[in-house]
């Protein structure tokens, strides 16, 4: 079980509980994996440690996430662990960070300083880590690449000396062994290292594969060097040099491709405000995000990014959300409009207060839930993790069957030596051919890539199952407000009775009003401001009628606001307005009276309208043959006015539902064989969210809402939701597509290999073509899944 809590200074604590015990969560950067097979080996060993309850090893990310018992093991054992197991690990500060492990609120922001929540030191921090990992990435990367272009210098020669001018002239096996030692020795010295690790270890990966192969090509053709009138056999300098340089291209095409893969989540983090202008004393001063608190003044000046989250105090403008939320088109703010931390401010002075600074604001809690979700497994993995941790060892099995084979056959043929040179070919290539990188990277390369590109536009898909899940929807349950609704009522009819024209009507209820916080008498002072009305006057007496109205004097004259009933007890005539108040409660309006000196001046008509697009994603949902239904607390009149503007049947409408009931109708649906949706964004929703098989909540929602959810809609409406769906159905067609080339290049090409003596064109060649098709396998699989990139722009949201 999870929970989330809320410290009083504002931190948020996520606690794993089992029974009794509280488990904490720890990520680890790893290096040294080359396939599959590493990552289930580091993560079986890490589950073996007591107090391991869980260890997540993710080949694409190359990270292991690990939850624990702090009591029962330390975070330096598991790095040891790793260590013992022939790799390296280094423990991540980051949003996965318990904030527990803290002791105090100092404590807590200086590891939101660490993990870069605001940027200690002026906010440079990377959030996805420690900054040393990511130096250590650059300078690998850039090592890489000059042993790459050291590999191809040295191996062309090779190749073109051993096809087009082979024994032309004397030494020439000397200069293609000069020319192809470093290639082996030092480009291979990667291979050739983790396989002795492993080997001490008892292991044996994609890397021991690779070694053996190269190296029993690169001796044979030194034996048939150095001691020609022994061996009296063919060299294949070309065969070890091409094993290692294709290889290694593979995996340098195939680090790019992963880094291209991550992008999202790098473009997130590089949205990070550096500085803000904070009133302090009466003055302004600039501080680097992390001293900001929850309750500072700032200033944003026009075309400053927003600092952190929070309210507009003074001044108007529009600000550009779309880095956050997706949303193309500036969004207008003016006093008590919330702002969003990281978006940019238009060509207005505002001045805001904080209210959610570090790794509380919503762009820290996106890049959490997206860091979550790419390090995470979809079900449909697990096939492909059991098949690789059994894969190498199969393979040198079958290239030693293999050359056995193929070397008796060739005693038996009388072929001697060369039946034994024709044998090891074979092995090689079957060595060398077989991929599980390619199984490996066939998910979460996918994963990364879809809940990546989610993330750019407002859509947040919390890991792999509830990808797998989402695609299978069947019904889609709607709470009303706040999710298809903006969940605040707002004035839509006003009707003035003479001598009163509806300004002075909206002016007069307005200032009665002003100092009410009812949602209602906001309501209705919001409209007047927006109208430009000017509220000057104050009631000299004001009284509260609870559940009723109010009474007011006002310049002399008795108000008296409130609901028909009220007005009728108080002797008003109604019959003036009559038609027009049963046609707005039958449209679910509240309704608003209101009655000066005696004598009714109009009404005014408040509702919770709908979000802009809510009625859009319901044709679209519509349209995908999805079962939609609308379950409300609020009146049955209301809740079916709403369905029927935006199109759900009447039949389909569930009104005056407590939390539990909402739950327990999703739960008869799943009852039926339906796999179930439920879109919410209050605390009253959690149970029906975590009831479904999918929970959906607004970004403009609760906590526990936006935590209970598998996807979370950062906009706040349904428009995303349709695209959701369609997202999460591309990234699974693409799952099953990276997993069935990756099984299907396994299932042809070994028998390939092993047949090869029989193939004309393969018979020498044959460890050539397996590196080619083996480096080609990984980075096609991650080729496939970087096109989900180009899913936004083909989907409209």
């Amino acid at each position: 079980m999870t929970t989330h809590l809320t410290d009083p200074d504002g931190q948020r604590r996520t606690i794993e509980r089992s029974g009794s015990e509280e488990l904490a969560s720890l990520r680890l950067a790893l290096e040294g994996m080359s396939c599959a097979s590493c990552a289930r080996r580091i993560e079986r060993g890490l589950q073996r440690l007591p107090g391991v309850k869980e260890a997540n090893v993710n080949f694409a990310t190359e990270q292991a996430t690990v939850l624990y018992d702090p009591g029962l093991v330390d975070p330096t054992l598991m790095v040891q662990k790793v260590e013992q197991l022939g790799y390296e690990a280094l423990p991540l500060v980051g949003p996965a960070v318990q904030e527990e492990e803290a002791a105090d609120k100092d404590r807590l922001e200086g590891r939101a300083q660490e993990a870069g929540f605001g940027g200690g030191n002026g906010g440079g921090e990377d959030l996805s880590g420690v900054s040393e990992v990511t130096l250590a990435q650059q300078r690998a990367a850039r090592r890489r690449l000059w042993l790459l272009l050291m590999a191809i210098a040295l191996s062309l020669p090779v190749v073109i000396l051993s096809m087009f001018f082979m024994d032309r002239f004397s030494g020439e096996n000397y200069l293609l062994l000069l020319l192809t030692t470093p290639v082996w020795a030092v480009v291979g010295w990667e291979f050739h290292r983790n396989t002795l690790k492993n080997l001490r270890h008892g292991a044996a990966t994609m890397d021991t594969l690779i070694s053996a192969g190269s190296t029993a090509a690169y001796l044979l053709s030194l034996f048939a060097t150095v001691l020609p009138q022994l061996a009296n056999e063919p060299t294949f300098y070309d065969t070890a040099a091409l094993i290692i340089t294709l290889i290694y291209l593979g995996r340098y095409l195939e680090a790019r491709a992963r880094g291209e893969a991550g992008q999202a989540i790098r473009r997130l983090i590089g949205l990070q405000p550096r500085s803000a202008h904070v009133l302090r004393d009466g003055q302004e001063r600039e501080v680097p995000i992390a001293q900001v608190r929850p309750g500072d003044l700032l200033v944003v000046r026009p075309g400053e990014q927003i600092p952190v989250d929070g309210l507009v105090v003074t001044g108007h403008s529009v600000v550009d959300e779309s880095m956050v939320t997706g949303e193309s088109l500036p969004v207008e703010k003016g006093e008590g409009d919330p702002l969003i931390g990281a978006t940019i401010n238009g060509d207005g002075l505002l001045t805001m207060r904080a209210t959610r600074v570090g790794a509380d604001t919503l762009l820290a809690q996106i890049i959490r839930l997206v860091e979550q979700a790419q390090g995470s497994k979809a079900p449909v993995q697990r096939l492909a993790d059991q098949v690789a941790g059994v894969f190498v060892p199969a393979v040198l099995a079958i290239a030693l069957l293999t050359f056995l084979g193929w070397g008796l056959a060739g005693t038996m043929s009388d072929l001697g030596a060369a039946g034994w040179v024709r044998a090891l070919i074979a092995a090689v290539a079957v060595l060398v051919v077989a991929c599980p990188c390619a199984l490996g990277l066939a998910t979460p390369t996918a994963i990364i890539v879809g809940t990546g590109v989610g993330a750019e536009q407002g859509i947040l898909i919390k890991g792999g199952e509830s990808l797998e899940r989402i695609q299978a929807v069947k019904a889609v349950l709607f709470d009303k407000t706040g999710t298809l609704t903006r969940g605040r009522p707002r004035l839509t009819a006003l009707l003035a009775l003479a001598p009163w024209d509806e300004s002075e009507l909206l002016r007069l209820a307005a200032e009665v009003e002003q100092g009410s916080e009812h949602p209602l008498a906001r309501a209705v002072v919001e409209a007047a401001r927006q109208r430009g009305l000017s509220l000057v006057r104050r009631p000299e007496r004001l009284t509260a009628l609870p559940g009723r109205g109010l009474e007011a004097v006002l310049e002399g004259q008795a108000v008296l606001i409130g609901g028909p009933r009220l007005l009728e007890e108080c002797g008003l005539d109604l019959g003036k307005v009559r038609a027009e108040l049963e046609r707005l409660e039958q449209e679910g309006s509240t309704l608003m009276l209101v009655a000066v000196a005696g004598r009714l001046a109009g009404l005014l008509a408040m509702a919770d309208t709908l979000k802009p697009g809510s009625a859009e994603a319901v044709r679209q949902l519509q349209a995908q043959g999805l079962q939609l239904w609308l379950l409300s607390g609020d009146r049955p009149r209301t809740a079916r006015a709403i369905a029927a503007q935006v199109g759900i049947p009447s039949e389909r409408v569930l009104a005056g539902l407590l939390p539990a009931e909402k739950a327990e109708q999703v739960r008869r649906l799943q009852q039926q064989g339906l796999t179930v949706a439920f879109a919410g964004d209050g605390i009253n929703d959690a149970p029906a969210l975590a009831q479904a098989d999918v929970g959906i909540a607004m970004g403009n929602g609760s906590d526990i809402a936006l935590e209970t959810a598998d996807i979370v809609l950062v906009k706040g409406n349904l428009r995303s939701l349709a695209t959701a769906l369609a997202l999460s159905r591309a990234t699974l067609r693409t799952i099953k597509q990276n997993l069935f080339w990756a099984f299907a290049y396994n299932v042809v090409l070994i028998p390939t290999a092993i047949l090869s003596p029989l193939i004309p064109f393969l018979k020498e060649q044959a460890p050539i073509f397996a590196a080619a098709a083996m480096a080609l396998s990984s980075v096609s699989v991650v080729g496939n899944a970087l096109r989900l990139r180009r899913f936004g722009r083909k989907e409209a949201l």
